[in-house]
């Protein structure tokens, strides 16, 4: 891993720190369907070698904080490549990248080219763009215009309130209520 292994340090941080960010970065491959043991040790461990030597720069990070901004970089950097984005379209590329490699069925036919650099088989790229174009919907700008707000029964008992021969004073309403509920304990219960 590094420098310090030996005393239980890597970049100024403690092994256990290291072991959760490598417990992270392994969840989140796994949550893309990455199940080879093998493709997915080496991308975890490519990842925290990345982590590692940015560590000293950036003190005020955790090592798991380093390890998926790293993680991150790395996915955003190779659909850039892969996909070819456009700059209009590179703010909802890590959605769409993402959605892209399950609708391609990356995880169950190229496992190995996630995260690989270049050249990948033509069908794979082919089958990651087509993906990638049917990934997202076609947003629209669309106007929302205000409406008034259906108050149902309440509406309708503010608006008979305010008949003149309808005022009643709330405390009427309360008093009311109250005599009925004591009328109708009175009468169910036997004194």
């Amino acid at each position: 891993m590094g420098a310090g292994a030996s005393t239980g340090m890597v970049a100024n941080r403690s092994l256990e720190e290291w072991n959760g960010a490598y417990a992270r970065v392994e969840r989140y491959f796994y949550a893309l369907q990455l199940h080879n043991k093998v493709v997915l040790g080496q991308l975890v461990l490519h990842v925290l070698q990345r982590a590692i030597e940015r560590a000293p720069a950036h003190p005020e990070l955790s090592a798991t904080e380093l390890a998926v901004q790293e993680m991150d970089k790395l996915i955003l950097q190779w659909f850039e490549e892969i996909l070819g984005v456009t700059p209009e379209t590179k703010n909802v590329l890590s959605t769409r990248g993402r959605l892209a490699l399950l609708l391609a069925d990356m995880p169950g036919r190229w496992q190995e080219q996630f995260l690989a650099p270049g050249p990948w088989p033509e069908e794979f790229v082919s089958a990651m763009r087509a993906a990638y174009l049917r990934a997202g919907p076609a947003f629209q700008l669309a106007r929302m215009s205000p409406r008034p707000l259906d108050l149902g029964a309440m509406e309708t008992f503010v608006k008979l309130s305010e008949v003149r021969f309808f005022k009643v004073s709330l405390f009427s309403i309360w008093t009311l209520f109250i005599l009925i509920l004591i009328f109708v304990f009175l009468k169910t219960h036997e004194f």
